[in-house]
């Protein structure tokens, strides 16, 4: 006897098994990232095919085999249509899939990764009118708020090496290894370490600070300036 499992579960990658075969890789809202496999989905008369689309939500059931976790039941919820017609909103989605693919392991129940992916899909998939900048921030917000989530939560309010609090007139630098350090202690290193790390000014920090408080209202209503544009793209780089 088979036990039968049922979830939401969001596609994020798909790869082809066998003759008419797929292996799907999902998140879901019980179980956190799985994969399971869809028999016989590509053939055209699968009653499967129609919920499985990627970057799409559905219901799904499932059965625990030897080998696979195994669909057998798929209802759509909501394609996300608008993800797909628009290619700068599928690259932040794709880029979004990549991130859980690399920094999400086993499978294991996560509420807030889960209700932080929702939302992050329904912004991207608004009517409205959104810039490239607009959706880089809807990309920060979620890869900040992941990592924040998964215990690499960044310290923007105490130098690293000093341990005293940022004031507002010091340039501040950050280093993947070490975060932020004031100029203070950057002036005191020698030329070889001082190459690790980037200049990051203290408004990119107050962006960065708005993000992981999940301040949504505040972060839209923010008039951005170029120079922090540029300090929280190559930050993210």
């Amino acid at each position: 006897m088979f036990t039968y499992f049922r979830t939401k579960a969001f596609f994020l990658k798909e790869k082809e098994y066998g003759e008419d075969s797929k292996i799907f890789d999902v998140f879901t809202k019980n179980f956190g990232k799985i994969k399971v496999f869809g028999k016989a989905i590509r053939k055209v008369k699968s009653k499967l095919r129609a919920g499985t689309e990627i970057f799409s939500v559905s219901e799904i059931e499932f059965i625990q085999g030897k080998i696979h976790k195994t669909l057998t039941d798929v209802v759509l919820i909501d394609k996300f249509e608008n993800l797909k017609i628009n290619n700068n909103k599928f690259q932040i989605v794709s880029k979004i899939s990549k991130d859980l693919e690399k920094l999400v392991h086993g499978e294991e129940k996560d509420n807030k990764i889960w209700e932080l992916l929702e939302k992050t899909f329904r912004r991207l998939n608004t009517n409205a009118k959104i810039s490239d900048w607009q959706l880089k921030i809807i990309y920060y917000f979620f890869f900040y708020n992941l990592i924040s989530i998964l215990g690499y939560k960044p310290e923007l309010y105490y130098c690293h090496i000093c341990h005293k609090k940022l004031s507002k007139e010091n340039i501040y630098l950050f280093s993947k290894k070490n975060g932020i350090i004031c100029e203070s202690c950057f002036q005191k290193m020698n030329k070889i370490k001082k190459k690790e790390y980037l200049n990051i000014n203290i408004n990119s920090i107050k962006i960065l600070r708005i993000i992981l408080k999940k301040d949504w209202k505040t972060l839209q209503r923010l008039k951005i300036k170029q120079e922090d544009k540029d300090n929280l793209n190559n930050l993210l780089n």
